[in-house]
C-alpha cells in the first residue's frame, strides 16, 4: 500500500505489516483512504482527533447555514396610506432578517377588470423598499390575485450566533470590571495601611513588624523555646483552679454559718415562746390556791 505520514509527507510503498509496525511505533492509526486505488492509500493519523474535529466542523456548519424563508403579506388595491405604511415596515424588517417576501393583492369584483392600480401599487412598494430589497418576481397576475417576490440585498444574521457573541462581549466586560473592582480595592488597602503607618510615626509610636513563621503562626522578635507557651498557659489555668477552689469553700462557710445563725435565733424564738405559755397555764391555777386558802 501507499503509505502517507502524519504531516501528509509521501513515506512510498510498503507492505502492510511495516506501516502496522509504523503507526504502533508512533501511536497513530493506519486508516485507509482510498481502498479502491492501485495500490491502496493509507495514512498514519489519529483517528480519535480526526473525529472530534469532523464534529466541530459539522457543529460550526450548522450554526452558520442560513436557512431563508418566505414571508407573505396581502394588501388590498383600495388600502389607506396609513395602512401602506404599517405593511411597508413590516416588509422593510423581513427584508432585514434576510427573508424573502411574497406580495400579494386580490382583486374583487370589477376590480379585475382594471389590476394596473394593483400593479402601480406593487412597483410604489418595491421602490419605497429598495434600499433593503430587490425584485425576484416582477408583478405578475395570477388569477385573481397580483404576486410580487422581494429578495434581500444583504444575508439573513443567524440570530444564535448573534446572541452568542453579544453574551461573549458581556461576559468579558464583566469580568474586566471585577477585576478593576478587585485592584482599587487592594490599592485602598494598601493606601489605608500606609497611612496608618505614617501616623504612628507622627506620633512616635514604632510600628510592630509582624512576620509570619512557615508554620502560619505570627511571632514578633526573637525567637522563644518551644513550650515556654504551653507552660505558661498551665501554670495561669492552675492558679485560676486554686483561685475559684478558695472562692467556693468561703462561699460555702459563709452560707454554712448564716444557717447555723438562723437555726439558733429561731431555736430561741421557740423557746422564748413556750415559757410564756407555760406561764399563762400556771397563773390561772395559782389564783385558785389563793382562794381557797383565804
Amino acid at each position: 500500500m501507499r503509505l502517507i505520514g502524519p504531516q501528509g509527507e509521501q513515506v512510498g510503498i510498503v507492505k502492510t505489516t511495516i506501516a502496522l509496525n509504523l503507526a504502533r511505533e508512533a501511536n497513530l492509526d493506519l486508516v485507509e483512504v482510498s481502498p479502491h486505488a492501485k495500490p491502496p492509500v493509507a495514512k498514519l493519523i489519529d483517528y480519535g482527533k480526526f473525529k472530534y474535529n469532523e464534529k466541530i466542523k459539522a457543529r460550526e456548519a450548522r450554526r452558520n447555514q442560513s436557512t431563508a424563508e418566505v414571508k407573505e403579506t396581502r394588501f388590498r388595491l383600495k388600502i389607506d396610506d396609513h395602512d401602506f405604511e404599517v405593511k411597508k415596515n413590516q416588509v422593510a424588517r423581513f427584508l432585514e432578517g434576510g427573508d424573502k417576501v411574497k406580495v400579494s393583492i386580490m382583486l374583487r369584483g370589477r376590480e379585475q377588470s382594471r389590476p394596473v392600480g394593483g400593479i402601480e401599487l406593487m412597483q410604489r412598494l418595491a421602490g419605497e423598499v429598495e434600499e433593503t430589497g430587490t425584485v425576484e418576481s416582477a408583478p405578475r397576475r395570477d388569477g385573481r390575485n397580483i404576486i410580487m417576490v422581494l429578495a434581500p440585498k444583504g444575508k439573513k444574521v443567524h440570530k444564535q450566533s448573534e446572541q452568542r457573541r453579544r453574551g461573549a462581549g458581556l461576559r468579558e466586560e464583566r469580568q474586566a470590571r471585577q477585576q478593576a473592582r478587585l485592584t482599587a480595592k487592594k490599592e485602598a488597602q494598601k493606601a489605608a495601611a500606609e497611612e496608618a503607618h505614617k501616623t504612628l510615626e507622627s506620633l512616635g509610636i514604632e510600628p510592630v513588624q509582624v512576620h509570619t513563621s512557615s508554620s502560619g503562626r505570627a511571632a514578633s522578635g526573637g525567637s522563644k523555646p518551644r513550650g515556654t507557651g504551653r507552660a505558661k498557659a498551665s501554670r495561669e489555668g492552675r492558679s485560676t483552679a486554686g483561685s475559684s477552689k478558695t472562692a467556693g469553700e468561703n462561699a460555702s462557710r459563709k452560707t454554712a454559718s448564716k444557717s447555723s445563725a438562723t437555726a439558733k435565733a429561731s431555736g430561741k424564738k421557740t423557746s422564748s415562746r413556750t415559757a410564756v405559755k407555760a406561764a399563762k397555764k400556771a397563773s390561772p391555777k395559782e389564783g385558785n390556791n389563793a382562794k381557797d386558802e383565804k
